[in-house]
């Protein structure tokens, strides 16, 4: 082997709750875990101003501190925690293969998956601005939605998932205008049809946001346009909440793991499992259901026990075949 090739027990390509949880139980099980935090150390959370539905945290806690209590921890128990991010793979053989920033190699027995999904957002600047300032901007009502209980808001999107929080966000909210772009829901029917029969949502069709509004520091309303006849005007809003999908950070796996038609991998029910054998899946890279954090932490305990279960498995195997010839 080239002395350029690392060789590692266990590669855990990504952070955030998923990986950072792996890790934490990998170490624990002495499989001397490497991990890549990717491009964005910790994940999404990191773009979260107050988590407070993580249970243990009885007043919350910021998304970029509990990410760095989570990190501390996999390091407690040795976790090796790199930056950098994972360019390339090469599952097709027996050896798991990947390329950091293009150059290193490392040869893993076992590798896990946590790279996560990310939100599409519109990309006005107005919108990144108070995204990054955590003035208003989300793309979680279940994360973010109580932080505006009794306010008016305003959400973009036409699918089952934009319904679900639309729904969600009519019960903490004292109005909730949802933006459609185009004369219908793409959601199914009875989707559309509960958001149609509760009173505090209000459906502008064939309506686009132009920008986000606010006062430097948080959203005060957003102006939008009717895109048939160019008519805008501004609702009053102290939340902008974008439900277009995800995607998932997915693209360098999908010539050698089973996808889905949007990009999420293929996971064997009630496992972390891939269909490669030694490659493993954790959190909102697979799951385009729940996305939340703790469900997150959860798959990456499953990942490293899948993970250790199946070396030991392994390595079992090995000394049975071994001691038949000797």
């Amino acid at each position: 082997m080239s002395e350029n090739i690392e060789k590692v027990k266990c590669l855990i390509i990504g952070s955030g709750p998923a990986g950072y949880t792996a890790a934490i139980y990998a170490a624990r099980a002495n499989m001397s875990p490497v991990l890549y935090q990717g491009t964005q150390p910790g994940g999404q959370l990191t773009t979260t101003n107050e988590v407070e539905n993580f249970p243990g945290y009885p007043e919350g806690v910021t998304g970029p501190e509990m990410m760095m209590q989570l990190q501390a921890q996999a390091q407690r128990f040795e976790t090796d925690v790199r930056d950098g991010w994972v360019t390339k793979v090469d599952f097709s053989g027996d050896v798991h293969k990947a390329w950091v920033n293009e150059t290193k190699e490392i040869h893993a027995d076992t590798i896990i998956i946590s790279t996560g999904a990310s939100a599409k957002y519109l990309g006005l600047d107005s919108e990144q601005k108070y995204l990054k300032l955590g003035g208003g901007v989300s793309a979680c009502a279940v994360c973010d939605g109580f932080f505006y209980r009794n306010q008016e808001v305003v959400i973009v999107g036409a699918g089952d998932s934009a319904c679900e929080e639309a729904h969600y966000l009519s019960k903490l909210c004292k109005k909730v205008t949802m933006l459609v772009r185009r004369d219908e829901f793409r959601a199914s029917k009875i989707m559309a049809a509960r958001v149609k029969n509760t009173e505090n949502i209000e459906i502008l069709f064939n309506t686009e946001t132009d920008e986000v509004l606010g006062d430097g520091q948080v959203v005060t309303a957003v102006r939008v346009f009717n895109n048939q006849t160019n008519e805008k005007h501004e609702i009053p809003a102290t939340g902008f909440f974008v439900a277009i999908g995800h995607k998932p950070n997915t693209d360098i796996f999908k010539d050698f793991l089973d996808l889905d038609e949007t990009g999420y991998i293929i996971n064997e029910p009630g496992t972390s499992k891939t269909n490669i054998e030694g490659v493993f899946v954790s959190g909102d890279a697979a799951d385009h259901v729940y996305r939340q954090a703790v469900t997150a932490a959860g798959t990456g305990c499953m990942a490293a026990l899948d993970a250790e279960r199946w070396l030991a498995a392994k390595d079992s195997a090995f000394e049975v075949s071994t001691s038949t010839y000797n």
